[in-house]
């Protein structure tokens, strides 16, 4: 790569590309397996369109499938001012006994205001800003149970591309099959395309399934707005990796199998606790990795994913791995073929 190559891989602008706003997915294709799947070789750019379900035909027995069991929580509250004013919150991180989050509009909220709920006692306090764009920290008063409140008040917290309000449905759809561990304010959602019966046909295949944990927080909201990438501050989420994981990772690789990620999220967290003697390695904390090109991915082997946002943290890292010419080729394709983009949409391997 030539350094003028190298700069360009910095270029916030080289990581847009023109998405008909009809390719926006605004709800899931039934069954969840029935989605479109692109295939790109990052080694030569060779492309293959298939079905979501097909992915088995790309997994040996021996490799190691990795999955994201977080699971989302009813973390958009809609609740109102002492004077009236309709507010909403979204719940994006605990910290000790009080949440970060992101509030709207942002002018009617500030510290020492209380937000209320119908039907309820329990009140929020906003305690202060956050350093980000509508960023608020948060208390909630005369709440027993925090979990109950949310799953009676809180709604499914869709992202703002989809231009509609939660419905039914989301309830499970917005959720992986997997999700066991609560905590993220918006799904792993390469996981959404799995179904029970998909994960059992893996299974058989001789291909292990494994766990990590990671909550998935303001990195998947906020958008990378510097000129040039490397100044982006990734704001930290929870993950947890056990042992026992760990050491199957490893085996897998010792024995010659690959490493598949299921998501963004997973890579990140792979790539934080794969240590310099290139291990795995059991561990639990906060991550602000930020991967973009220039990066070299070695924690992983394959990975899974969605169309995501031009411009994002997310579309960098997958970029990273697969190269950003075959990756950004490979997104025109997509959009020529009318793929359907972002968390409902379709999904793409790259190996």
């Amino acid at each position: 790569m030539t350094r003028d190559q190298d700069r360009d891989c910095y270029k916030l602008q080289n990581y847009h590309f023109h998405l008909p706003e009809e390719l926006i997915a605004q709800y899931p294709v039934q069954p969840r397996d029935a989605s479109r799947l692109l295939v790109l070789d990052r080694e030569n750019g060779y492309r293959e369109d298939r079905r979501f379900r097909d992915i088995v035909e790309y997994l040996q027995p021996g490799d190691t499938m990795v999955l994201n069991d977080t699971r989302v929580i009813p973390a958009r509250l809609k609740g109102y001012k002492s004077t009236g004013a309709q507010v909403e919150l979204l719940l994006l991180k605990k910290v000790g006994d009080n949440w970060e989050a992101l509030v709207k509009p942002a002018r009617r909220l500030k510290a020492g205001d209380k937000v209320m709920f119908d039907d309820s006692e329990v009140e929020v306090e906003i305690l202060g800003e956050l350093p980000l764009a509508g960023g608020r920290l948060l208390n909630f008063q005369n709440c027993r149970d925090e979990d109950s409140f949310l799953e009676r008040i809180g709604h499914v917290p869709l992202p703002p591309y989809i231009n509609r309000e939660d419905e039914k449905l989301d309830v499970q759809r917005y959720q992986t099959v997997y999700a066991r561990h609560r905590g993220s304010a918006a799904a792993p959602t390469a996981g959404l395309h799995f179904s029970s019966d998909l994960l059992l046909t893996i299974r058989e295949r001789g291909v292990n399934i494994a766990s990590i944990i990671l909550h998935v927080g303001l990195g998947t909201f906020r958008p990378v707005s510097c000129t040039d990438i490397r100044e982006h501050p990734m704001h930290s989420e929870y993950y947890e990796i056990d042992e026992s994981c760990a050491q199957l990772l490893n085996a897998t690789r010792a024995k010659g199998g690959k490493i598949i990620a299921v998501g963004t999220t997973v890579v990140r967290t792979l790539e934080t606790v794969y240590n310099e003697a290139y291990v795995y390695r059991g561990a639990q904390g906060y991550t602000e990795k930020f991967i973009y090109p220039g990066y070299e991915i070695k924690s992983v082997d394959g990975m899974i994913t969605n169309f995501h946002l031009p411009g994002s943290s997310l579309i960098m890292l997958v970029a990273a791995f697969g190269g950003l010419e075959h990756v950004l080729s490979a997104y025109r394709h997509a959009v020529n073929a009318k793929y359907r983009f972002f968390s409902y949409g379709d999904a793409m391997l790259i190996k």
